[in-house]
C-alpha cells in the first residue's frame, strides 16, 4: 500500500518525506485555505519536496473552466495530479486530461457506482471517503471492499483506489487487507501507526538492561 499525506502544510510534508515512507501528497481547497499560502506557489513547492504524485484540486464547477484550471495545474510540475470532483463535468474533464497523459484524482466518491464511472473516465485515482461514510451511519470499509472487487473484475480498469477521509490506524489496516492501493491521511494518523504500548514497554526494558552493563557501542 502507498502512503500519501493529506495536508498543505509544507513543514509537515518535509518531515514526512524525510522518513522515506511517503509516496505522495493530497491537498484540497480547505487545506490550502488553512495554510494561508498562495495556491500555485504552494503546489510548486510541494512538488519540489515530493517525487510522487501531488494532488492539486480545481475549484470551478463547470467543465470549460475546470479544464483550463486542470491544464494550468498540470504545467506546474510533472508530478502534479489534477484533482477533480465526481460530477458529470468532473468526469468529462477527467477523460480529456487522461487522453493527454495527465494524471487525475477523482474525489468525493461515496458509492461503487460513482467509482465505476471514474474508472471508465480513465482516472488515475479514485478517492472514496471512508470517514464521511461512517459518519452517516454507513460502512466506509464496505465501500472500499466493493470498489476493489469491482475493479479486479475488469482488467482494463487501471484506476487505483485511494482511500481518503482516514480517521485512524484501523482504517489503514482494514483498507490494506482489502487490497486498496493507496491511503491518504493527515500527518497525525501516519505518526499514530507507530504507536503500541508493548513497543514502548519493551524498549524501556531493553534500555534499562543495557544501562546496567555499563557498555557503549560507540
Amino acid at each position: 500500500m502507498k502512503f500519501f499525506v493529506d495536508t498543505a502544510e509544507i513543514a509537515d510534508i518535509r518531515e514526512m518525506a524525510a522518513t522515506g515512507l511517503l509516496d505522495g501528497v493530497t491537498t484540497n481547497p480547505s487545506l490550502v485555505a488553512k495554510s494561508g499560502k498562495h495556491f500555485l506557489e504552494l503546489i510548486a513547492e510541494i512538488c519540489d519536496v515530493v517525487e510522487g504524485p501531488v494532488s492539486a484540486e480545481v475549484t470551478s464547477p463547470d467543465a470549460e473552466t475546470m479544464l483550463k484550471e486542470g491544464l494550468k495545474l498540470s504545467k506546474i510540475a510533472s508530478n502534479v495530479c489534477v484533482k477533480l470532483p465526481l460530477t458529470k463535468d468532473g468526469l468529462y474533464v477527467c477523460k480529456k486530461l487522461t487522453d493527454q497523459g495527465i494524471k487525475t484524482n477523482v474525489t468525493l466518491c461515496f458509492s461503487p457506482a460513482q467509482a465505476i464511472l471514474a474508472a471508465k473516465a480513465g482516472a488515475t485515482y479514485v478517492s472514496p471517503f471512508v470517514g464521511r461514510v461512517d459518519d452517516i451511519g454507513s460502512d466506509g470499509m464496505q465501500l472500499i471492499a466493493d470498489i476493489v472487487q469491482i475493479y479486479k473484475n475488469y482488467e482494463h480498469f487501471k484506476t487505483e483506489v485511494l482511500v481518503a477521509s482516514v480517521r485512524g490506524p484501523s482504517h489503514v489496516v482494514a483498507a490494506a487487507k482489502l487490497g486498496a492501493h493507496v491511503a491518504t491521511m493527515p500527518p497525525s494518523v501516519i505518526k499514530s501507526l507507530l504507536n503500541h504500548p508493548l513497543t514502548d514497554k519493551g524498549l524501556a526494558s531493553f534500555t534499562s538492561d543495557w544501562a546496567k552493563t555499563g557498555q557503549s557501542i560507540l
